[in-house]
C-alpha cells in the first residue's frame, strides 16, 4: 500500500522524531511511504485567524500536492479534521469542490488509519508508564475519533492506560485562543494537567502535538513529574 504522509508545520520544526516515528510505524506494517517534499501547510494557521483569502491560497498548493495520493495520513487530528471539514467550505460551489470531496474520503489521522485502514491494533510496541490518554478537540469532534487510539495503547505491553476525569475537556491551546486569551488558557492546561496527575499518570499522550506543546509548556514551568507524548513516539518505541 502506497501511503503519502503530510507533515504539519509545527511537527517538522519543532518536534520531526515523531514524524520519524510515524514513517517507521507505516513501514513496519508494510507501507510503502511517500514524503512529497514540495509540501507546506493545509491552511488551517490563516484560516482561523480570519484570513480566508490567503488560507484558501495555501489550501489549493496542499490540494495540488496531494491530489493523486491514494492514501494521505497525518500525525495530527487538528490538520486532519481542518481538510475533512473546512475545505469543502473554502472551495463551495468551485471546480475543485469534487476533488476535495474525493480527496476528503481518503485523508485520514494516524491512529484511525491504523485501526479502520490497515486494521491493526498492535505490533510488538513496549512502553512502561502510566498513561492518561487527552481526547484532543480535533480527534474527538472533528474527526470521530475515540476509541482508536485507546486500541493501540492498550496493546502496547508495559503501558497501563488510566481514564482521567474531564478527559474530553479542552486543553486550552485552541491555536489562536492560547494567545489571545492566556490566562483562561493556562487555567484549562492546570485543569487537564492536575486531572491527569490525579489519577496516578505519569504520561500523557495524544494525536495532537499542539494540545501536548501547550501542557508540556505548563508542566516545564511548574516543575511537575509528568511527560507527554504524541502516539506515534509510543508506537515506535520498544522494536
Amino acid at each position: 500500500m502506497k501511503v503519502h504522509i503530510f507533515i504539519p508545520c509545527f511537527i517538522d520544526q519543532l518536534y520531526p522524531q515523531t514524524a520519524f516515528n510515524m514513517i517507521k510505524v507505516l513501514e513496519r506494517l508494510g507501507c510503502e511511504v511517500v514524503y512529497n517534499e514540495s509540501q507546506t501547510c493545509c491552511g488551517q494557521p490563516a484560516f482561523n485567524a480570519g484570513f480566508r483569502a490567503e488560507s484558501k491560497q495555501v489550501c489549493s498548493k496542499f490540494i495540488e500536492d496531494f491530489k493523486d495520493a491514494e492514501y494521505i495520513v497525518i500525525p495530527s487530528a487538528s490538520c486532519t479534521g481542518f481538510i475533512k471539514n473546512y475545505y469543502i467550505e473554502l472551495f463551495d460551489n468551485s471546480s475543485l469542490h469534487q476533488t476535495i470531496v474525493e480527496m476528503e474520503k481518503r485523508t485520514y489521522e494516524f491512529s484511525d488509519f491504523l485501526v479502520n485502514v490497515l486494521d491493526v491494533t498492535s505490533f510488538g510496541a513496549s512502553f512502561h508508564a502510566k498513561v492518561a490518554y487527552h481526547d484532543s478537540c480535533a480527534a474527538l469532534r472533528e474527526c470521530k475519533i475515540k476509541e482508536e487510539p485507546r486500541k493501540l495503547l492498550e496493546n502496547v505491553a508495559g503501558l497501563e492506560l488510566i481514564e482521567m476525569p474531564y478527559n474530553e475537556t479542552c486543553c486550552g491551546f485552541g491555536g489562536t485562543f492560547a494567545v489571545k486569551y492566556e490566562p483562561i488558557s493556562i487555567s484549562m492546561a492546570d485543569q487537564k494537567v492536575n486531572n491527569a496527575l490525579s489519577v496516578g499518570a505519569n504520561c500523557i499522550v495524544s494525536t495532537d502535538l499542539s494540545c501536548l506543546m501547550h501542557l508540556d509548556g505548563y508542566i516545564k514551568n511548574k516543575k511537575l513529574p509528568l511527560q507527554t507524548m504524541h502516539i506515534a513516539d509510543v508506537l515506535a518505541n520498544g522494536w
